[in-house]
């Protein structure tokens, strides 16, 4: 079964490495969609493909790499939008 998230995080998250280390992981985890920085520092990060895939990634997403200060995590459902890779978006 298919999934869609969309996450929107806050912290100290809008580094080079984080966009780096969120593409790595949603590749390794089969998942397409987004991350792009917004104005108001928080990161938004959309979600699709497999259900199981999705949630694992959503932990990677919550959890951060080893460097960054996630403070809070907002998590909505989506609806699925056929994205066949993962892409980093710049403003």
């Amino acid at each position: 079964m298919k999934k869609a998230i969309r996450l929107f995080i806050q912290g100290t998250v809008q580094g080079i490495f984080f966009r780096q280390f969120i593409k790595e992981h949603a590749e390794k985890n089969k998942v397409a969609g987004f991350l792009r920085n917004l104005e108001d520092g928080r990161v938004e990060i959309f979600l699709e493909g497999n259900t199981e895939n999705v949630d694992a990634m959503a932990a990677v997403c919550r959890r951060g790499p080893s460097h960054s200060n996630i403070r809070n995590v907002e998590e909505k459902p989506e609806r699925l939008q056929d994205f066949k890779e993962f892409k980093i978006f710049n403003f």
